[in-house]
């Protein structure tokens, strides 16, 4: 399952992010459709029955 951040402020400030960069990871430079958010490593990682974590800005959280 996929959960937000529990983290408000973290979230806030992601969120802030993405909206500056039009949908794209802010934590990434270029932006590219692998980096659009949910980007494609962590769509990835969600795929993996394995994986447990956040994606690379911290956003999402798969359990």
């Amino acid at each position: 399952m996929i959960h937000l951040n529990p983290d408000q402020s973290v979230v806030d400030d992601i969120r802030a992010g993405l909206k500056a960069k039009g949908g794209y990871c802010p934590c990434r430079v270029e932006k590219t459709e692998e980096n659009r958010c949910i980007c494609l490593e962590f769509r990835r990682q969600m795929e993996d029955p394995d994986f447990h974590g956040y994606c690379h800005c911290g956003l999402y959280y798969k359990d």
